[in-house]
């Protein structure tokens, strides 16, 4: 869950490209995978065509479910959608998943970390609970380990491990065409909060065994889980590692950081916020209280006045009287 530098709508969209450009870009995946780029709220819906059926992985924010449904239903083009793959367990990764068996009969894969959460719906081990975000239960019908290749769009992608933003995440690789699903383990800038860090696990060195990792594969492009496909993927690594080395260095950073990202994911799904009950979200939210304990050591008043002035200059919100308002449509 990344920061947007403005708050953007929840619609599919066209975001600017460096060199390469997005038409090259695309030239590399093949005509049987689709990106459905989201806005931050929820992740990137990537369909595989198969004949007369499709596979999705990851379902979006639950806020955006029926969204989802709605742009599934235009880009399967009246085929099935028999298959849904999760890389992750966070919110914005699997809160349409319910909706999704719902409308269309489909399977749901998960990886194995995440399968006794999901069987138990146990919103704590989701970090739905202590996040203050939301997902519908559904029920899993198939789980998937690292190692395993699994078939989607006529190809054959191999789960890799990918822990750190989440310790059981999972990112799945193509190597006949050099291609990445990366989930929130690798952006074009970085890569999704170390959130075992932040609660007393280790999150630091699985992060680097991670980019280690993602660095030996043969992969030209990236299909993120937040973001357009990217192809500069070296330069990629290379800004993760230096993101990674800084957090490392600096935890309060990282507090910094987390405590950025979980509030504009509270904003972007509110809208608006009485600038009173943001200290009540601070202190309510058990994550937002475990970062300040370990990382800030700040009063929440003057937690919630840094936060204002740092998202209000970073032109994501705006103080308006009493209120904090998402910018943007």
């Amino acid at each position: 869950m990344p920061i947007p530098p403005a708050i953007p709508t929840p619609r599919p969209r066209c975001s600017r490209e460096r060199p390469p450009r997005r038409a090259a870009v695309n030239a590399l995946l093949p005509p049987v995978i689709r990106v459905l780029e989201r806005g931050w709220l929820s992740s990137n819906n990537i369909l595989f065509l198969e004949g007369e059926q499709a596979s999705l992985v990851d379902s979006g924010y639950v806020a955006h479910a029926d969204l989802t449904v709605a742009l599934l239903r235009q880009a399967l083009e009246g085929r099935r959608l028999t298959r849904l793959v999760n890389t992750h367990s966070h919110s914005d990764h699997i809160g349409g998943n319910a909706a999704l068996a719902r409308a269309f009969g489909c399977r749901i894969a998960v990886p194995a970390g995440i399968a006794p959460a999901v069987a138990n719906w146990d919103e704590h081990a989701l970090l739905l609970t202590p996040s203050g975000q939301h997902a519908e239960a559904f029920v899993h019908d198939e789980e998937i380990a690292a190692g395993d290749v699994l078939e989607l769009g006529g190809l054959a992608w191999r789960a890799v491990a990918v822990p750190g933003h989440d310790n059981h995440a999972l990112a799945f690789h193509n190597a006949a065409r050099r291609i990445l699903i990366s989930g929130d383990a690798l952006w074009r800038d970085g890569f999704g909060v170390i959130f075992p860090e932040l609660v007393g696990e280790d999150g630091f060195a699985p992060t680097r065994r991670t980019l280690e990792t993602l660095a030996r594969l043969p992969v030209d492009v990236v299909i993120p889980g937040h973001g357009a496909p990217f192809a500069d993927v070296a330069e990629a690594l290379q800004r993760a590692f230096q993101r990674l080395d800084a957090f490392e260095r600096d935890g309060a950073r990282l507090g910094r950081h987390a405590l950025k990202v979980l509030f504009t994911f509270m904003l972007l799904e509110r809208r608006r916020l009485p600038r009173a009950d943001l200290c009540r979200y601070l202190e309510g939210t058990s994550l937002c209280r475990a970062i300040n304990a370990r990382t800030l050591h700040r009063p929440v008043d003057a937690l919630a006045d840094w936060l204002v002035h740092d998202l209000e200059r970073a032109g994501v919100l705006e103080a308006r009287g009493d209120e904090v308002v998402a910018l943007g449509v």
